[in-house]
């Protein structure tokens, strides 16, 4: 018996010796658990430090890239998706030695008023040849920012939204048209850089840790098999209570106490749900990351801060569906507790401010979810427009008035394009829904802008209008009238010699380049048409206007002929015989030799348009005087204020407009004698155009005299119904397109020159009156279209009316001209072919008179 004893004892030595030496520890832990917490804590402290100054000086280098998208930039979910998965590799760039936590991309979206939403991705220093390029394409450009810099506001609020459901629950999948980050852009829309405000929204990603994804994996594996096993439990209770109490069974104790005790009931089994359904996004690795939202408002005042950082916090339940975003913190009573308030606002600044990442539970995404984060604003967005991007019309700040724009705010404002950047505008729509009175305050406010101009109304009320707020000292020697509407013979007129050489900048064969071109554009002439009336109304002008070369050398520009006498030149031997002879050889061959064997009829195709401008009192009394008081290429170079009022827009009017517009050309390109920083810009206000569009010569004036300083704003009701080449010119080279409700067929011109918005013809053919749609060319970017409210002449220029200074205008503007009564015009042109008959008779006898005594 004592040997076995023995070797049981000897047997159970080794399990008593761990017991003894496990008491002991315990009496030991038990003794100096202090010491122990307290190298625990020192050695925690110590590799939180450590990870710390890692996170730190990984996150020291960054780079920082601003997208820049195109006007029609619209991703498609390939491009979204490389471009997630593109930035969660960036995020992973670092370092090896990076802490998890500052392994991290941020998407930052900032409004500060100056831009609606500028979208910038801040990353490793290393990532940035990898996100330099994006799978975008061309449509968006990247360009390396610094950081944005620090600007301290006096009050400031913060939010940390999170992703709260289910592990594998998916925010709700929102589409791309119109574009996810819509509500953002609106919640945003009304920032004011003026106040200070400021709304940020940083979106901060983090590669999926493996061993944090098995983690969440089985926390929502063991968490699925509970809920199952309680439903299970639940149903068995239910079960069982509900055998007890039904019918049946108290008809079965009734009749067997006994028998009835005994019954089983089978206890459901738990359901079975696939790992898949379970694990939802946490299924599949590629594309999931960790996330943290970060919002910060500023501004001057606590409540528009407040305000701001509620309307962004809506902004996200866009995203809203099985998961969805919720801000942390909680309330109580009145008081907020979060990231604003102490002791959590220190580590909101820190992750703020150096991009560390520590999402809260239920911080996991998969990248398809956040879409709307991963591009910049697409073209499916309505994007608000900005005080930077159009400014506000101030007096005196060389800006033209376009229209009235309410904001997001309610606030209105009238925007305006720079002088320099209006160089052709372009207007259509319905009669009297206020182009002309646009163009009305767009010419009061260039005048003011001490810019010269030339205004064409062939209505003739249009000076009436603009009078009073061009009655200033500063303008009044400036402006200058040709009113072709006048009915007595009292009323006063200027005059125009086309053919007047007494201007020392006219050229003799610019001139009758100018005049012929005129003709043929306005009378529908052309080489294969009208060749013949071509080349007599060619020499013929040639020949007049050597006359009056003649006549200027002789210091006799009274003399002139005008174009009236072309018909004494072609039907009248006696004037044509003392034209020709001052004429050199070559032209005096023509009229000696080919001149004669010329049929009448081919002269009646030249003075059939002539007869017709003699035929109005007015227009002969206007074009038949010597000496021109209308001198356009003066106009431009002093920078003159000229208002022309043809009588009308009948067949003779149109002649005599495109006269005028042909003129312009000729003056226009007749600035190349001066060096570029000489050439004051100059507008033209061409009202009805499809009356004024003869031949190619708007076209041409679109493409060649911008470089002379010449700009061009016409205004028509239908814009199909112009030259095909004018409209396409105009349409080429337009910095400023506007239209107000008319036929879709007619809108549909000018919205096929805005692809890529959402407004359509539909819309704008529903515009009350005053209302219209306009795009602007600013610093090379387009702008709009915009909804805007026209401008009249009294709410934008009230405080500049000088209704008592009219009359002093007027007789200033007809002084300008060298206005004579209608009578006096009218005496002078009848008698004008006898004076340069008189003056060409007297130089030939003064020719001979010298080559006799010359031969003697």
């Amino acid at each position: 018996m004592e040997p076995h004893l023995n070797r049981m004892t000897s047997a159970h030595a080794p399990v008593t010796a761990v017991l003894d030496t496990l008491t002991a520890l315990a009496d030991w832990i038990a003794v100096n658990s202090w010491w122990l917490v307290l190298l625990a804590v020192a050695v925690w402290t110590g590799w939180e430090c450590l990870l710390r100054w890692a996170a730190r000086r990984a996150l020291a280098r960054r780079t920082h890239l601003e997208l820049v998208p195109a006007a029609g930039f619209e991703p498609d979910s390939e491009q979204i998706w490389r471009q997630g998965m593109q930035l969660v590799r960036a995020a992973g760039s670092g370092p090896w030695w990076t802490p998890r936590r500052a392994r991290s991309v941020r998407v930052r979206l900032r409004a500060d008023g100056v831009s609606a939403l500028v979208y910038r991705i801040e990353a490793p220093a290393s990532a940035h040849v990898l996100l330099a390029q994006t799978p975008f394409g061309p449509r968006v450009a990247v360009r390396e920012v610094p950081p944005v810099p620090v600007t301290d506001r006096p009050h400031v609020v913060r939010a940390v939204l999170t992703l709260h459901g289910e592990p594998g629950s998916r925010l709700r999948e929102v589409p791309l048209d119109p574009d996810p980050l819509q509500p953002l852009l609106d919640a945003v829309s009304d920032v004011r850089a003026d106040l200070g405000d400021v709304a940020e929204v940083c979106v901060d990603l983090s590669p999926a840790s493996r061993w944090h994804l098995a983690v969440r994996r089985m926390t929502a594996m063991r968490r699925d098999r509970e809920k199952a096993r309680r439903e299970a439990q639940r149903d068995a209770r239910w079960l069982t209570r509900a055998s007890e109490d039904s019918f049946t069974s108290a008809m079965g104790r009734l009749l067997d106490p006994q028998g009835s005790r005994g019954r089983m009931v089978m206890s459901p089994q738990p359901r079975r749900t696939g790992r898949e359904k379970v694990l939802g996004k946490l299924v599949h690795t590629p594309g999931l990351v960790r996330v943290q939202i970060l919002i910060r408002c500023a501004s001057q005042d606590a409540d528009r801060a407040q305000q701001r950082l509620a309307r962004v916090g809506a902004a996200m339940d866009v995203y809203a569906g099985p998961s969805r975003m919720t801000s942390i913190g909680w309330s109580l009573g009145p008081v907020r507790v979060g990231p604003d308030r102490r002791p959590w606002r220190g580590r909101f600044d820190e992750q703020w401010e150096r991009a560390l990442i520590q999402p809260a539970r239920g911080g996991w995404a998969h990248i398809d979810e956040l879409a709307g984060f991963l591009k910049p604003v697409t073209a499916a967005a309505r994007v608000p427009l900005m005080e930077s991007e159009v400014p506000t019309y101030q007096h005196g700040a060389d800006l033209l008035p376009q229209g009235w724009y309410r904001g997001p705010d309610g606030r209105e404002r009238l925007l305006a394009t720079p002088e320099d950047d209006t160089l052709f505008e372009v207007q259509s729509g319905k009669a009297g829904w206020g182009k002309t009175t646009k163009a009305q305050v767009q010419a009061v406010a260039s005048a003011h802008n001490r810019r010269g101009l030339a205004f064409v109304d062939p209505h003739g009320d249009s000076f009436a209008d603009v009078a009073p707020y061009l009655a200033h000292e500063d303008l009044i020697d400036r402006v200058a009238l040709f009113d072709l509407t006048v009915h007595t013979a009292t009323d006063r007129l200027g005059c125009w010699n086309l053919l007047d050489m007494s201007q020392d900048h006219r050229v003799p064969h610019e001139v009758c380049a100018a005049v012929v071109e005129a003709f043929a554009g306005a009378l529908g002439w052309g080489d294969v048409t009208s060749p013949r009336a071509l080349t007599i109304l060619t020499k013929a002008v040639e020949a007049l206007v050597a006359v009056n070369v003649r006549a200027v050398a002789a210091q006799q520009p009274k003399a002139q002929a005008t174009v009236f006498q072309i018909r004494a030149l072609l039907t009248g031997p006696q004037f044509r015989k003392a034209v020709v002879a001052v004429l050199d050889e070559e032209a005096q061959g023509w009229w000696t030799e080919q001149f004669p064997d010329l049929p009448r009829e081919g002269l009646m195709t030249v003075l059939n348009p002539l007869e017709r401008l003699a035929a109005s009192p007015v227009v002969r009394a206007f074009l038949g005087c010597p000496v021109s008081g209308y001198d356009i290429r003066r106009a431009m170079d002093d920078g003159q204020i000229l208002w022309i009022c043809p009588p009308g827009t009948g067949p003779t009017d149109r002649l005599l407009i495109s006269l005028i517009v042909h003129d312009f050309l000729r003056a226009g390109l007749s600035r190349r004698n001066l060096h570029e920083t000489q050439r004051r810009p100059f507008r033209f206000y061409l009202d009805e155009m499809i009356s004024l569009d003869q031949g190619t010569v708007l076209a041409e004036i679109t493409e060649q005299l911008r470089k002379f300083g010449c700009r061009l704003h016409g205004m028509t009701q239908l814009l199909h119904r112009l030259n095909p080449a004018t409209r396409a010119a105009l349409m080429q080279n337009a910095s400023c397109l506007s239209t107000t409700a008319g036929s879709v067929e007619a809108i549909a011109q000018i919205t096929a020159q805005w692809p890529g918005t959402t407004v359509t013809p539909a819309d704008i053919a529903a515009l009350p009156r005053w209302q219209h749609y306009a795009s602007f060319t600013i610093d090379g970017s387009r702008i709009g279209p915009l909804p805007l409210r026209g401008p009249t002449l009294e709410e934008v220029f009230g405080h500049l009316a000088r209704p008592r200074e009219v009359k002093a205008l007027y007789k200033a503007a007809h002084r300008a001209t060298g206005a004579l009564s209608l009578a006096q015009r009218t005496k002078t042109a009848a008698a004008q072919q006898g004076k340069v008959l008189d003056f060409l008779t007297a130089s030939r006898s003064a020719a001979g008179a010298r080559t006799g005594e010359q031969y003697a």
